[in-house]
């Protein structure tokens, strides 16, 4: 009652006095301002974010600008001359972003439908180029994974299946030359054309097997516009915006077409290099390493071969996954002294008939071996094992990113794939991985968008925490140990580095290779238990000069890199944060103080009033009602 009189009297003094300025009081008030969200974030649209196809068109009404200090040094982007509208935007059209998008489309058996998913890439059309290869239990994994997701994966997927899996490690430790390896675990190759039709809608591709074609997603041939600049901030201005229920992208086509988009989530799945995800500046990290492949699929000359059954030293029935043998160079040459300073080794995929993918690999080296050093390794190696090319159908160079920051906290654009740093940090593996890890983050933003109260922050968080739980960040780190590690080994190192690898149980080694929740074996190496007795029983199989450095190097890396070894295999540290979604709460100061002030104001106030009210001085009143109503609204912000 006492504010109503307060505001009562303070109207009637504006419309008597003719001029409020000439009786306003001497004493002195703050001059500080206040900003409310809108005044940084403005974003107006018509209509709700919904997949209603209908709407897409009243949608954004008004321009958008996000950060407006930052965005004054862009040039804005014309005005787009399209509008569109969905659930979950998918940027890039690769094997993660074509299974990210095929899950998220997934019919949804609670509602009847599914949600509306638009994967956006200019070059959606152009055919991978990467040759495939999987261990057959873990792609079997992966199939169980999609069916249930009512996206099956048919058996013209894989294309060649090698029963027994081949390595040479010869030439150190007194291991002989000639020694093959091999390992009872079969191997897989991937046909990628019918991989990309399985992920692929019936309206983008031609079917030629059952189940492909199946996705559920839309494609805008287009891609973003965009380059982050610090954390959900973006050049030019208005190219992303975000806001407390989605998204505005401008897309571009390769007419230079713009599309506008509205979006409840983004995920970016343009590889490691992406320009509108961010890498953590905030955590001490080690930058990637690099594997580095030149290959050929190539048809091999066999008029003068001793035995069909063989392509020089390479079994046909077999996928030789490992050679680092360096005996086809000279010894003493400066070849071999390359070769064995900085190693690569060959890995051969035997096909159909006389055609064989063969590939010289480096396998993480920072900086990266060039490509012509390997071409011209590939080239020594195929001489000297009388191995003759004579039709060469694809040449592949093969880039690979691995390890280095995870993506930045409180993204709103959610990484995935190698923009989410996915990639094994030892071996370079990555599409099982991206497949299976599909899984569980289309699980979480499938959940948040089915949400009364969807939350686009916290959205992106689940997304993330899916794929980088403080477990398998702790996972993680072990095994960029373990990339370090190879990084700095010359090739006598490597050779008893994998002899002693492949001597573990299966269970062991295939659980470090997969690396990924869900994938087979990885349960041995999920907890710190499981690694420290992982990395125990390992330095026991390797050769004392290869288990010596091995020790050495954990005691330097942990000196050097701080927490996160020792945190992976020990309890003691606990575990890595994580991605949860933490709340942000509203900065309301001391509310006791503020009640306690307001309290006496009003006190003071009906003190002031009693005394001037019978007053016959009309200029006191309206100088202390401008006074303590002034006084009031400073000590209420």
């Amino acid at each position: 009652m006492l504010n109503d009189a307060i505001v009562v009297a303070l109207a009637v003094v504006l419309v008597i006095s003719p001029s409020t300025a000439a009786f306003a009081p001497t004493r002195h008030t703050s001059s500080r301002k206040t900003y409310s969200p809108n005044s940084i974030i403005s974003y107006h649209h018509e209509s709700p974010l919904t997949p209603n196809y209908s709407a897409r068109s009243t949608l954004l009404s008004k321009r958008t600008v996000l950060y407006a200090d930052s965005a004054a040094s862009n040039a804005a982007p014309s005005p787009a001359t399209s509008n569109d509208s969905c659930d979950v935007l998918v940027l890039g059209s690769g094997p993660a972003a074509r299974a990210i998008a095929t899950l998220l489309a997934a019919p949804v058996e609670s509602n009847n439908g599914s949600f509306d998913i638009l994967l956006a890439d200019a070059n959606y059309d152009r055919r991978w180029a990467p040759n495939y290869g999987v261990w057959q239990d873990e792609w079997q994994a992966i199939e169980k994974l999609y069916a249930s997701f009512q996206q099956p994966l048919g058996p013209s997927v894989i294309d060649r299946l090698w029963q027994v899996t081949d390595c040479f490690f010869g030439g150190s430790f007194d291991i002989p030359v000639e020694n093959r390896m091999r390992l009872d675990r079969p191997y897989c190759r991937v046909d990628r054309d019918s991989l990309k039709r399985h992920l692929s809608p019936k309206t983008e591709v031609e079917v030629k097997n059952d189940g492909e074609g199946n996705a559920n997603y839309r494609v805008i041939r287009s891609n973003h516009i965009s380059k982050a600049t610090a954390v959900n901030i973006y050049s030019p201005a208005g190219s992303i915006v975000h806001d407390d229920s989605g998204s505005t992208v401008l897309l571009q086509s390769k007419a230079g077409d713009l599309t506008q988009v509205r979006a409840k989530l983004i995920v970016d799945c343009t590889g490691h290099e992406s320009r509108i995800v961010l890498k953590d500046d905030r955590v001490k990290s080690i930058p990637p390493g690099f594997q580095i492949a030149y290959g050929v699929l190539a048809k091999v000359d066999e008029s003068n071969i001793p035995d069909s059954e063989y392509a020089g030293p390479y079994y046909k029935e077999a996928m030789t996954l490992f050679d680092y043998r360096t005996d086809h160079f000279p010894e003493g040459s400066n070849e071999l002294s390359k070769a064995e300073n900085a190693p690569t080794f060959m890995y051969a995929m035997p096909l159909n008939d006389n055609r064989i993918f063969f590939e010289e690999t480096s396998l993480v080296a920072r900086p990266a071996l060039s490509f012509q050093e390997c071409k011209e390794r590939y080239l020594t190696r195929m001489e000297h094992l009388g191995i003759t090319i004579t039709e060469i159908e694809e040449e592949e160079f093969c880039y690979i990113p691995m390890g280095g920051p995870l993506p930045a906290k409180d993204q709103r654009v959610v990484g995935f794939g190698g923009a989410a740093a996915m990639v094994h940090p030892s071996t370079g593996y990555h599409l099982c991985r991206a497949m299976m890890g599909a899984g569980s983050v289309a699980k979480a933003i499938r959940e948040e968008l089915s949400s009364d109260n969807f939350n686009p922050d916290r959205a992106a968080a689940s997304a993330y925490n899916a794929i980088w739980s403080p477990t398998n960040i702790a996972q993680r780190n072990f095994a960029v140990f373990g990339g370090e590690f190879l990084m700095k080994q010359k090739v006598e190192g490597l050779r008893g580095f994998f002899d002693g690898f492949f001597k573990l149980p299966l269970e062991l080694w295939g659980g470090f290779l997969a690396g990924w929740p869900g994938l087979p074996n990885n349960e041995n190496h999920e907890t710190w238990w499981a690694r420290l007795k992982f990395g125990l029983t390992f330095v026991s199989k390797l050769p004392p000069q290869v288990a010596l450095d091995m020790l050495l190097s954990i005691a330097t890396y942990s000196i050097s890199e701080g927490v996160p070894l020792p945190q992976s295999v020990t309890p003691l540290l606990g575990l890595p944060d994580g991605y949860e979604y933490k709340e942000k709460k509203a900065a309301v100061g001391d509310v006791a103080a503020k009640a306690e002030a307001r309290k006496m104001i009003m006190e003071s106030i009906t003190q002031f009033l009693s005394e001037y009210f019978f007053d016959n001085s009309f200029v006191n009143i309206q100088g202390v009602i401008f006074f303590l109503i002034g006084f009031h609204c400073n000590c209420s912000v």
